[in-house]
């Protein structure tokens, strides 16, 4: 829990933190295959060498969290795989492939979040079709397996509706500090929609803030939504607020990546850090090149976060 302390006392002194960016999207960017049921999940299993490196390339990069490579390694996206005798064992690797990541890359202390994620198998959304008690068996059962491998908190990736309340209580269930990542649509006839389109962006975060959490983050957002999306979550949470957003879009298995240069990210993200953001990174499609320019961004500005 040291470590998630320091986080927690950095973000209540006005400190910005360093994010990583995509993991599963810079594993495809070295050349390791996406499954069609568990898109990057596999990886850990079958490439734990490519899953280590990719974090040490954040890590050199200028990130002090790093999250595990656990965002498809739940039971709804390994199970259709075949994978569903290994829940425990491909978490647990992820977590030791970021570790010995930070072991070789690291000149500072860097966090692991372990990820627990809305994404399944085709890109459609855990808790489409799942009754609720299903959904909560298999978030307990990656909560733990991520707590036991020893994550320092659990960040909840692509959360968009009340269908998701059960991955935030099965996080919360394990004391260790929950991140919320929501993820929001273009805001058309004054409403938002979440990323998916299939519900209301604002009152899935109300639902999901009826249960405790850390910190809010958006993310799995293209840029020029995260403005108004940091808006709804303002209005409704008075706590840590992070950024993470992607650039592309996602043909399943496969992510097309976007334009977005690590410049318009760190332009972006000065401006949200202005408006008392204290945490920044890339999502899908964002590589060890943006973080390296947020790095810098927030090393500029850092005398006057003091």
């Amino acid at each position: 829990m040291a470590a998630a302390l320091d986080l927690a006392r950095r973000l209540a002194r006005g400190e910005v933190l360093v994010l990583d960016g995509g993991m599963g999207t810079e594993l495809q960017a070295h050349g390791v295959p996406m499954d069609d049921d568990a898109w990057c999940g596999v990886a850990n299993l079958e490439d734990a060498d490519a899953v280590q490196a990719a974090h040490e390339a954040f890590v050199r990069a200028g990130a002090e969290v790093v999250i595990a490579n656990t965002f498809a390694a739940g039971r709804l996206a390994l199970g259709p795989a075949g994978l569903g005798d290994r829940i425990e064992e491909a978490n647990r690797r992820a977590v030791e492939a970021a570790r010995r990541a930070i072991d070789r890359a690291a000149t500072r202390p860097v966090a692991v979040a372990g990820s627990m994620s809305s994404l399944m198998a085709g890109g459609s959304t855990a808790g489409s079709d799942e009754d609720p008690a299903v959904l909560l068996d298999a978030y307990r059962e990656q909560a733990t397996a991520l707590a036991a491998a020893g994550v320092d908190l659990i960040a909840l990736e692509m959360l968009q509706s009340p269908r998701h309340r059960p991955a935030v209580q099965a996080a919360a269930e394990t004391g260790l500090p929950v991140w919320l990542g929501v993820s929001a649509g273009h805001a058309a006839g004054g409403r938002m929609p979440n990323w998916s389109g299939d519900g209301d962006f604002e009152d899935g975060l109300v639902a999901l803030l009826e249960l405790p959490v850390d910190l809010v983050a958006v993310m799995h957002t293209n840029v020029e939504d995260v403005d108004a999306a940091l808006e709804v979550v303002r209005a409704h949470w008075a706590g840590p607020v992070a950024t993470y957003p992607h650039s592309g879009v996602f043909h399943p298995p496969v992510w097309e990546f976007g334009n977005l240069s690590p410049d318009q990210l760190a332009e972006a993200s000065r401006r949200w850090i202005a408006a008392g953001v204290g945490a920044v990174g890339g999502c899908c499609g964002t590589g060890p090149e943006h973080i390296r320019r947020l790095r810098d961004e927030v090393a500029r500005r850092a005398p006057a976060a003091v």
